[in-house]
């Protein structure tokens, strides 16, 4: 450990040579420390959620067989709360509908409030909100990538019950926590290879989303979101829910968030440029923060270019309070809580990052087109002292630094997680 009077030295060093950029550290500290970020649940027993033994229908799958999965709720709460311990900040706790704590033969068009109260009940004690996702996936009615696009009216229907269900227990769970609680909307389908009418897949989904949404649910704690998708496992072909289709319909209900999840797009296109875009006119976004590899979408998110470059995006863009974060990966080849505490830690670091920029000063050089001296101080900032700041960010909310958290891990790991059969 470096010993407490190093850590606020070097951090009033760096204090200082932000000063000379105009930046408040302190301001920006207190400002990140109240900027939630959503623990996806998923990630802790790789999307298999507790309402049967197996899963059945394709859609989503995690890779890898690393021991220790969460095979209750209780599994995944005490591994949330563990991870917890090394998360700076305000955490929000992401459930997707497959978490509830169901009786048996019950079936997801019959979800209810009382099947979520644990999570509820868990929340109030850790003073967090949640969000929540219906699950149009691992189902026997959703074997062939097709849910609210399915040409069967009897299958439509069952996920558009199911959805309208999900948003009544997400508004519910927002007025009992009083914090805002998002219910996102994706879905799985697609198709393999060429369809022959794209557009009658995509008329039944507009059609199955007007009936979704027509109940109009007034409440501050709760907003929806919708979100897109390039391609992915079975629908490399066609894939109806595109960034394409969904940015149309949000522009038309405008009161529905547009979910940009950073890896359902292609490698080589820009989500950080697409921010913007949407902002521009007034749109709330759900930022779902992943890491796209080749066709599998949801790595672990790192402190690379693309995360420095969206989070870059969101704070120059000065619309911070118009974006909900959120974390959105599943890896089961390596250990579970650590991939979270990965995850949120890189999406803070990239924040905090982004918030450090003098914006004020880079903007005024744009603006009056001194291009010179704005690549001139972009490029100083790339070796500012930045670990000094994130590690005093960390001690001011008791988290330890560096790699530290990974031997308390360890123990976890060894008296937790790989006792878990």
């Amino acid at each position: 450990m470096i010993p407490q009077d190093v850590l606020t030295s070097r951090y009033l060093s760096a204090k200082a040579i932000y000063a000379t950029f105009g930046i408040d550290t302190e301001k920006i500290i207190n400002e990140l420390s109240d900027i939630p970020i959503s623990l996806n649940c998923w990630q802790a027993d790789d999307v298999r959620g507790f309402e049967r033994k197996t899963m059945t229908g394709g859609g989503i799958s995690a890779t890898g067989n690393y021991p220790g999965a969460a095979r209750s709720i209780e599994d995944v709460q005490k591994d949330a709360e563990f991870a917890f311990k090394f998360m700076p900040g305000r955490k929000k706790f992401n459930l997707h509908a497959i978490y509830g704590n169901f009786p048996e033969n019950h079936d997801r068009n019959n979800i209810e409030p009382e099947h979520f109260e644990i999570w509820v009940n868990w929340a109030k004690n850790l003073g967090i909100g949640l969000d929540f996702n219906p699950t149009l996936f691992s189902h026997k009615k959703a074997k062939n990538n097709l849910t609210l696009c399915h040409p069967n009216h009897s299958i439509r229907q069952y996920w558009i019950d199911h959805v309208k269900k999900s948003r009544n227990i997400a508004a519910w769970m927002g007025n009992q926590l009083k914090k805002i609680c998002i219910n996102n909307l994706w879905i799985p389908d697609g198709t393999k290879d060429v369809p022959i009418n794209r557009y009658r897949y995509r008329e039944r989904l507009l059609n199955s989303l007007e009936e979704i949404y027509a109940e109009d649910i007034q409440s501050e704690f709760f907003k929806d979101a919708v979100e897109g998708k390039l391609f992915g496992l079975g629908i490399e072909s066609f894939t109806a829910g595109s960034h394409e289709f969904y940015s149309n319909y949000t522009s038309i209900h405008p009161q529905i968030l547009l979910c940009l999840d950073m890896g359902h797009f292609h490698p080589t296109e820009s989500v950080a440029d697409k921010i913007s875009a949407h902002l521009v006119f007034e749109k709330e976004i759900l930022l779902h923060i992943s890491r796209g590899v080749r066709w599998d979408s949801d790595h672990v998110p790192i402190f690379d270019e693309s995360l420095q470059n969206v989070m870059q995006e969101v704070v120059r863009s000065g619309k911070m309070n118009k974006i909900y974060f959120a974390l959105d990966f599943f890896d089961a080849t390596i250990h579970r809580v650590a991939a979270w505490i990965i995850g949120f830690r890189s999406a803070q670091k990239a924040l905090l990052y982004a918030m450090l920029d003098p914006i004020k000063m880079l903007t005024e050089y744009e603006e009056n087109l001194d291009f010179t001296r704005k690549l001139a101080v972009l490029e100083e900032l790339k070796t500012l002292p930045f670990i000094d700041i994130w590690n005093y960010y960390c001690v001011t909310h008791n988290v330890p630094i560096g790699k530290s958290w990974l031997e308390e891990l360890k123990k976890y790991e060894k008296n937790v997680t790989s006792l878990r059969k």
